[in-house]
């Protein structure tokens, strides 16, 4: 095999171990995740896998599942678009595209499915996109689509080009249960 090659075959492994490891900044960035899911390993499973070096993406088919500790994200397709050595931003199609995960302090487990979910991992922001749904200890947030800033901490349901409403759902004796823990 000639040096071209091995170099070639190294990249592809290189590119293919970042996308695997940073798919699963699927952990969405949750502040509350469990903190013991970024030591576990990941497993991505596929009925497919396309490396594009040249243009810096790989991209899943086929029953795509992501696991990692508690995390788990599924969908029809997994795109990962790279740029250099750093992942720019996942995206996960499905019907629906879904994530769970388990997160800290008995806060239970979120659960949250859309026709897409995007991870922008330079402005740090996820996208629900297309009937976004949030689940969280027996409260619900839908809307048609769902941005989470992940530094300011913000929620802004019904951010996107598409009309409707935004609904949300809560249980009030879980909240207040939340609350009292708190003190």
């Amino acid at each position: 095999m000639s040096y071209q090659n091995k170099s070639r075959n190294l990249s592809a492994l290189k590119l293919s171990a970042l996308a695997c490891g940073c798919a699963l900044a699927l952990a969405y960035g949750s502040a509350s995740a469990l903190q013991s899911d970024a030591d576990q390993q990941v497993f991505i499973e596929s009925d497919r896998a396309e490396i594009d070096q040249n243009n810096e993406t790989i991209v899943y088919t086929g029953s795509v599942t992501v696991v990692q500790g508690t995390l788990a994200v599924s969908g029809e397709m997994m795109i990962v678009k790279i740029n250099g050595d750093q992942v720019e931003r996942i995206t996960t199609l499905g019907s629906p595209a879904q994530y769970s995960q388990e997160l800290e302090n008995d806060q239970g487990v979120v659960r949250a499915h859309a026709d897409s979910i995007i991870y922008d991992m330079s402005t740090e922001r996820i996208y629900l996109k297309g009937k976004a749904v949030i689940e969280q200890l027996g409260s619900t947030l839908k809307s048609e689509s769902i941005r989470y800033d992940m530094v300011q901490g913000k929620i802004d349901a019904g951010a996107g080009e598409t009309s409707g409403r935004v609904v949300m759902q809560l249980d009030p004796t879980r909240v207040r249960k939340t609350d009292d823990t708190d003190d």
